[in-house]
């Protein structure tokens, strides 16, 4: 279980742990279990028991499971696994899952490295594992978990968005976590860009002209007509939604669609740099 790190702003969070917390006392002392007893029911110490009650900690699925059968909740309590699973990310993560999740269309592009919804778990780990300051070992999976998560909207039978993805040509040359992680992450752009709802387009180096040189951004465009633009960059996290900033990101992001290869082009000139690899 990992210490809780939910800020104070963090209200949803805040929300959920609250609820689970007291379901769970409820539940142990509806059961006549002291901390101890309870904890040896489900094993786990009084201390992780005592943590999760006080809210210090937040309880994982196989915990909810645990206190579930022994409590004999009939599924009450494992009913939270999900809503805990989603409080575990933090809330720029959850923010970005859900707006990407409404999306009818997502464009992005990036300069420095592979888009997140494109990164194979290596190659994510090798991303957030060179941040300075450096996450705690915790704080890394936890990362790593919510990127994965985050992937699910990408798929080429469940996914209903649409998908365009432009990658500067240097985000495929630069070999991050080592020339075996490199491979294996081209080999997925590979495997994504034959998704029916995506395009994968690769702007090349040797472009004399380049839109994209003041770094990546992305644009979500949602079921009610109205575009959001964001940005990411030294550990800030910034949706736009100011309609005049969104045109010109808006605006930037077709020129910078029409100067990369397309589609097709593209798919062979990953191919040509996995060759090589």
């Amino acid at each position: 279980m990992n210490e809780w790190n939910a800020g104070p702003d963090d209200e949803e969070a805040g929300g959920v742990m609250r609820t689970v917390i007291r379901q769970l006392k409820l539940w142990r002392e509806s059961a006549g279990l002291t901390q101890a007893e309870f904890g040896a029911a489900i094993g786990y110490g009084e201390e992780s028991v005592s943590s999760v009650e006080r809210g210090r900690r937040i309880p994982r699925p196989e915990y909810l499971e645990a206190a579930d059968e022994a409590l004999g909740a009939g599924g009450k309590i494992a009913a939270f696994k999900k809503d805990v699973a989603e409080i575990r990310y933090p809330k720029k993560v959850r923010d970005l899952k859900k707006l990407e999740a409404e999306a009818v269309e997502l464009c992005a592009y990036n300069n420095s490295v592979i888009h997140g919804l494109l990164q194979t778990e290596e190659y994510a780990r090798a991303v957030l594992g060179a941040r300075r300051p450096p996450f705690t070992a915790d704080q890394l999976e936890q990362q790593v978990s919510a990127r994965m998560a985050r992937q699910e909207i990408v798929g080429d039978t469940t996914a209903r968005a649409l998908f365009n993805f432009v990658q500067c040509e240097s985000t495929l040359l630069r070999p991050i976590g080592g020339k075996m992680v490199m491979r294996a992450q081209l080999e997925r752009l590979l495997e994504v860009g034959a998704f029916r709802n995506v395009d994968l387009q690769v702007l090349p180096l040797n472009r004399e002209e380049n839109s994209g040189l003041d770094g990546s951004f992305r644009l979500v465009r949602l079921g009610d007509c109205t575009t959001v633009g964001h940005v990411e960059v030294a550990h800030i996290s910034r949706v736009i939604t100011e309609p005049k900033e969104v045109q010109l990101l808006d605006i930037q992001y077709g020129i910078i669609r029409a100067q990369a290869l397309s589609p097709r082009e593209s798919m062979a000139l990953i191919e040509k740099v996995l060759g090589e690899t």
